[in-house]
């Protein structure tokens, strides 16, 4: 227990100070691309990917653990995808987002959260627990895209690697656009953890790295897998209301690192605050809690599970999910942002035409 808390606190305690430092949200960076048409986040979560399955299939081949490919739940995580990515524009977050958002002192990402482990509880071990189990029981073979093709798994991770190459030199040959800041307070590598901008690149291979280290630490405790936030969040409430020591493994503490991990980089590059949401903002961060906590149980995943470990492992059910949670964010931004500033917009032009 005590090797199993101590990994994975440090663990997590890594990728929720980088990601706090890093500005790292999938909520927004799926979001931009819709509305500001601007797809940095999604090419830094491309390099994050593409870093782990090298990682990750390289200790696979070296013997360090084993991995198997499940069968795979096509309409489950098409619909549960769709639904978490409607939720998390709700919630102002992802699921790892709201953790570290929590960490700097956001209440509605509180709100968020707890909503999000209760109905993922629920959906997991609760009284939708039979209707997670049925839904994704139906399935229509492997997981695993090598497998289906009947190709080995390098063919697909080196094919990935080439695209990320290509977009990684594409996106670094554009101008750089110098952003105007404050004079530094800090000097050294205190300048450079807690005061300059992070560019997204370097986020997310560091979050890549961390992705790798993350399947021998857990899997020495016995739960091989990688990074995971749903199962782990939901395992939190339960054993808080059962007291069963059953729920507590290796992911348990990898998120409650994220948020100790979140809170220390808030604090130190002073950005950490209690901010209270007004109603309008409470209840969006609830219902969006709600559908997070559904849509990533349905799912098998959130964005990190799926969208960034199950992508690793070059699994259907990893790219499906992704996909349509980046769907299921822009039509939740078209209803929150982009219809009302358009309905907006035209109330002014004809509040200007009748004067």
């Amino acid at each position: 227990m005590l090797q199993m808390a101590i990994t994975g606190i440090i663990c997590g305690a890594l990728l929720g100070f980088v990601m706090q430092r890093g500005r790292f949200c999938l909520t927004g960076g799926f979001r931009d691309m819709y509305i500001a048409k601007d797809n940095r986040i999604f090419y830094a979560l491309l390099i994050a990917i593409a870093i782990q399955a090298v990682g990750v299939y390289a200790l696979i081949g070296f013997g360090v653990f084993d991995y198997a490919a499940t069968p795979f739940s096509l309409w489950a995580t098409v619909i549960g995808a769709y639904v978490f990515g409607i939720g998390i524009i709700f919630a102002g977050g992802c699921a790892t987002g709201t953790w570290y958002r929590a960490g700097e002192g956001l209440i509605g990402s509180w709100i968020a959260l707890a909503f999000y482990m209760l109905v993922a509880a629920i959906m997991k071990s609760g009284p939708l627990g039979q209707f997670t189990t049925t839904a994704r029981s139906n399935t229509i073979g492997t997981d695993s895209m090598a497998d289906t093709l009947g190709i080995n798994v390098w063919w697909l991770i080196g094919l990935l690697v080439v695209i990320v190459a290509i977009i990684v030199f594409c996106e670094l040959k554009k101008p750089r656009v110098k952003i105007p800041g404050l004079k530094p307070k800090k000097t050294g590598i205190a300048h450079v953890l807690f005061e300059k901008r992070w560019h997204p690149f370097v986020t997310a291979s560091l979050i890549g790295l961390i992705a790798i280290i993350a399947w021998p630490l857990s899997a020495a405790t016995g739960r091989v897998f990688g990074l995971g936030v749903t199962t782990p969040s939901a395992n939190i409430l339960q054993y808080l209301v059962s007291g069963n020591l059953d729920f507590i493994n290796w992911g348990v503490f990898l998120v409650l690192g994220i948020f100790l991990g979140s809170f220390f980089g808030a604090k130190m590059s002073g950005e950490f605050r209690l901010r209270t949401p007004d109603t309008k903002t409470v209840v969006r961060s609830g219902a969006g809690g709600v559908l997070m906590g559904f849509g990533a149980s349905l799912a098998g995943g959130c964005s990190i599970g799926n969208g960034l470990v199950m992508t690793a492992m070059m699994s259907w059910s990893g790219w499906i999910a992704l996909i349509f949670m980046i769907l299921g964010v822009w039509t939740a931004s078209y209803f929150v942002f982009v219809r009302p500033a358009k309905q907006k917009m035209a109330a002014r032009a004809q509040s200007s035409a009748n004067a």
